[in-house]
């Protein structure tokens, strides 16, 4: 989706596939500075390519990692 809310792009998986094995076949060309995903995101390989991108990651930690990083919180509370 774009800034507002308007869909891009989508990629139906089957039911027993994980969310984030969809996301790198999305983003893969598409241009964007922010990427706001929920904790469920939250994978090295993901943030490493959001980083590399120079695009923002808005996205929770999960609260089983050892480093709690920092996310706009604000941000990630304003689309909700």
């Amino acid at each position: 989706m774009d800034a507002l809310g308007n869909l891009i792009r989508f990629l139906l998986l089957p039911g027993q596939t994980h969310d984030s094995k969809g996301v790198a076949p999305l983003i893969k060309t598409v241009p964007f500075g922010a990427l706001l995903a929920d904790k469920a995101f939250d994978d090295g390989w993901l943030l490493t390519e959001l980083d590399a991108r120079g695009a923002t990651a808005v996205i929770p930690p999960r609260a089983s990692c050892n480093h709690q990083r920092t996310y706009d919180k604000e941000a990630y509370k304003g689309a909700i």
